[in-house]
């Protein structure tokens, strides 16, 4: 269960307020669910908790009530915002338009011990996260949290980017909450990117934990980090995932946005018109959660495929987890992951080798001339064959790889790898080709969704032929796709070999 440390700290808050204002909370019930007091010029003073407010006293704040928080708290920065040192307390100015303050949101800062236990897995995977969630939800409270867990627990090198000091509290040593992190501030909000780059370049962070991503750059910013191989945990302006895809700004978290024209029997096949959208590049974040509430977290494990159904008009299905008043962890909704419908190549062309010869296809129950229709037009170096003597490889369809098939049986004689398509179709037959010669205008949801097809048979394969099975090529993003896939599917999987042949190896569960 989640330990709050609040109580021995608020007092701390409490004591830069004036005497009138904490004279009426002192007579409240309860101060230790205090969220915030706010104090603004010629209105009651109000006192805020999680379903309620309640006024202080019947005498409106005065300039000088205003003027008694400033100078005790710490200096104000050029987000409006000032701390209480060696703690996580937050008070922010709305000021007039002379610049002069005239109003104050004094907010309790909380460190909570065990907040992360519902979604420590997530958290510990190594993969990127996105925290989303409304205002005052408690997404910093997971983030601040999520760097003791990864410092101390873990042993990572963890770098806080600490815009408002707010993550680890007001001051040049930062809070204990953070564990063993190493805490970066930020001297103006429009340099949190520079920041979040420099951490990179100059201090060989293992994970970098940051607050509020709300600009481009910033977006920018987190693109790179994640491309260089550190763990990225942040929060984003938006409630829920569709909000950051709808975000002009943000969307290139998620993958982006871009209108692909299909042919017209592609649009035919996906019963879809020509022009629509679809994700323009792999996300950010692999995984999102949202905070529903205080205890309950949706959980997209898979940001990629979630995007992709949404763009889709589909409503993608995360896992709903909730932690009960017992400090019990309940998943009300289990996280299905869904492989494509879409064509598949099941085994590895890492196993032929001979890159810069014709690739010699053997179709099985694949339609010859389609096959030939689409190698000339892909210009791709590969020819059909008539016996799989002399084959490098076997196509064929998924109805045709059961166990114990003809197909099998051949390809198992000769060790030679087989590849699957869904149906005998020639849209697909293109699309295997494509992705087989990595022709260059194979889309990035295409690339994928092969990738992650291939997994799926690759794990059948694993397991009825007691062995080992190679993947295709990938880089290093996609790789990563396919070793997530494995482990939700009870597979071991490593990578092996060199760039650019570097691929995924999964072994029998």
């Amino acid at each position: 269960m989640a330990k709050d440390t609040t109580k021995p700290e608020i007092e701390k808050l409490l004591n830069i307020l004036p005497p009138k204002i904490l004279k009426g909370i002192a007579a409240q019930k309860d101060v230790a669910k205090l969220v915030e007091v706010v104090l603004d010029l010629g209105c009651l003073p109000q006192a805020r908790y999680e379903e309620n407010s309640i006024d202080l006293s019947d005498v409106p704040v005065t300039q000088s009530d205003i003027d008694y928080v400033v100078s005790k708290a710490g200096m104000f920065t050029a987000d409006n915002r000032a701390g209480i040192e060696r703690t996580l307390h937050r008070i922010s100015a709305i000021r007039n338009r002379t610049g002069k303050i005239v109003g104050l949101t004094a907010r309790v800062g909380r460190a909570v011990f065990g907040t992360l236990n519902a979604i420590a897995d997530v958290v510990e995977s190594g993969q990127n996260i996105l925290f989303l969630g409304p205002p005052g939800i408690g997404k910093t409270t997971k983030l601040r949290e999520a760097a003791r867990v990864l410092s101390d627990k873990c042993k990572k090198r963890v770098i806080v980017i600490d815009t408002s000091n707010e993550i680890a509290g007001d001051g040049d040593i930062p809070h204990p909450a953070i564990g063993r992190s190493r805490r970066m501030q930020v001297a103006t909000p429009d340099k949190q990117h520079a920041v979040m780059i420099e951490a990179v370049e100059n201090h060989m962070p293992q994970v970098i934990i940051v607050d509020e991503i709300g600009t481009e750059a910033e977006a920018l910013a987190a693109r790179t980090i994640a491309e260089r191989g550190v763990q990225l945990i942040g929060t984003a302006h938006g409630t829920a995932l569709e909000n950051i895809l709808s975000n002009p700004t943000l969307s290139d978290l998620v993958g982006g946005i871009q209108t692909v024209i299909l042919s017209d029997e592609e649009a035919k096949r996906r019963h879809t018109q020509k022009a629509i959208l679809e994700r323009k590049a792999p996300p950010t974040f692999d995984s999102a959660v949202e905070i529903r509430a205080r205890n309950t977290f949706a959980i997209y494990f898979d940001v990629a495929s979630a995007i992709d159904k949404l763009l889709r008009k589909e409503v993608p299905k995360p896992e709903i987890r909730v932690v009960t008043d017992a400090g019990e962890v309940e998943v009300t909704q289990k996280y299905a992951f869904e492989m494509s419908d879409v064509d598949l190549s099941a085994a590895p062309p890492a196993e032929f080798s001979k890159e810069a010869e014709t690739v010699n296809i053997y179709p099985f129950a694949v339609n010859v001339s389609h096959l030939e229709a689409a190698i000339e037009s892909l210009g791709v170096p590969a020819s059909v064959v008539t016996s799989v003597s002399d084959a490098d490889l076997v196509l064929t369809i998924k109805s045709k790889m059961k166990h114990g098939e003809k197909v099998v049986r051949m390809a198992g004689e000769h060790n030679i790898p087989v590849h699957v398509i869904r149906n005998n179709v020639p849209s697909q037959i293109r699309r295997f080709l494509k992705y087989f010669f990595k022709v260059q205008d194979v889309s990035y949801v295409e690339q994928e969704e092969l990738a992650l097809t291939e997994v799926e048979e690759a794990c059948l394969r694993a397991q009825n032929e007691k062995r080992p099975i190679d993947l295709s090529p990938q880089n290093a993003y996609v790789r990563r796709l396919q070793h997530q896939a494995c482990r939700r599917k009870g597979f071991k999987s490593e990578s092996i070999g060199q760039e650019p042949r570097r691929r995924v190896r999964i072994y029998p569960s």
